[in-house]
């Protein structure tokens, strides 16, 4: 018997990997004629590049980069060779995210997603020919135009020098040189469609966790560059579903490197092979930090639970906690809840794996049952 494991990250106590190994060790001792298939989810956030290497047993690189107000670090980063393709994974928050500057007074004004930019940068030089990144958890409010001229597009002031910095100078930005690098395929996780502009747009929807205040001033320098880019490059994704995600990232990889922007848990499905490895399943087990009526709305278990569905394979869930239980269990076979009634939320958090494992040991009987139907 073959159970697939494809569990999303308890987010603030378990990671993807983490969850799914807690999950194995129980059923090693549950059920040991189990074969396990450990395959972490994720939806494009923070957690995507763990999970997916994970899944796929990749290697890990190491970028040195800034991070969103320019210092020094290093990038994490995966690879994984698929035949002939060698696609790296990355996340834009391992190099221009917002947890990364919280020791930090944020300054929009110079606050860059040039790190994001070197870390691709790194990618290509390694022989990637294509790049999927996640990005979710941004710090920055520039339309990826430190992304890309760390990609060697130039932004030129009336003078024809390049702005320094860019981002405090966008204002002046009258012309737009294309970059001499060879650019790879570029697949985008994206999960929100803001356009880049307007009252939906990534500066007042977004904008105030990264520190804007003045929104009409940081809108119209994006508009000044959206309009320099059309005129320029002869392109205008400002309206394009999802040109606001990342502070206007989503806009810069669609603009700069013809990147595509996609349903962050569709891509990385089709990543790590999901929907073979639940057909080759007899059981599939999900779960992530909290189940509700939000799930049944396209979360990363949900999108499990309707592809076991389509392949008739029983699906079970584990969550932290679990709310509308009526209306989930009409997509999941057995539904469980980690947490204990009477601990404090803290202490669960903080115990986790431990406690992940004892529910799969309680629960091995139903999860047998679910194998012999």
């Amino acid at each position: 018997m073959r159970i697939l494991i494809a569990i999303d990250k308890f987010k603030g106590s378990i990671p993807a990997t983490v969850a799914a190994q807690a999950i194995e060790s129980a059923l090693r001792i549950a059920i040991p004629a189990a074969e396990c298939d450990l395959c972490p989810i994720a939806d494009g956030g923070e957690g995507t590049a763990e999970a997916v290497i994970a899944a796929l047993q990749g290697e890990w690189c190491q970028a040195p980069t800034f991070d969103a107000q320019n210092r020094p670090v290093t990038a994490r980063y995966g690879l994984v060779r698929d035949g002939d393709r060698l696609e790296a994974i990355m996340e834009m928050s391992a190099a221009s995210g917002l947890a990364m500057v919280s020791d930090l007074s944020l300054d929009p004004t110079i606050a860059s997603t040039q790190g994001t930019g070197l870390m691709m940068l790194n990618a290509i030089e390694r022989g990637a020919n294509r790049i999927v990144i996640g990005i979710g958890g941004s710090a920055t409010n520039d339309a990826g135009i430190g992304m890309a001229a760390a990609l060697g597009f130039r932004f030129l002031d009336a003078s024809g020098s390049p702005l320094e910095p860019i981002i405090a100078n966008m204002d002046r930005l009258v012309k737009i040189e294309p970059t001499d690098v060879s650019l790879p395929e570029i697949l985008v996780a994206c999960d929100v469609n803001n356009p880049l502009l307007g009252p939906h747009g990534c500066t007042r929807v977004y904008g105030p966790q990264k520190g804007v205040q003045d929104f009409e001033f940081f809108e119209s320098r994006l508009q000044h560059l959206a309009d320099i880019i059309k005129r320029d490059l002869g392109i205008d994704h400002r309206d394009v579903p999802g040109a606001g995600a990342a502070g206007g990232l989503g806009f810069g990889l669609m603009t700069f490197c013809g990147a595509k922007l996609t349903s962050g848990f569709d891509l990385i499905a089709d990543l790590v092979h999901l929907r073979e490895r639940i057909a080759a399943a007899d059981l599939v087990i999900t779960g992530e930090g909290r189940l509700d009526a939000q799930t049944l709305h396209g979360k990363g278990p949900m999108g499990v639970a309707d592809m076991a569905r389509e392949l008739n394979k029983p699906v079970a869930a584990f969550a932290g906690a679990i709310e509308a239980e009526d209306q989930l269990r009409t997509r999941f076979d057995l539904l469980c809840a980690i947490k204990p009634a009477a601990m404090p939320l803290a202490e669960a958090m903080q115990r986790g794996p431990e406690l992940l494992h004892a529910a799969v040991l309680q629960q091995s009987a139903a999860l047998l049952d679910l194998l012999t139907p």
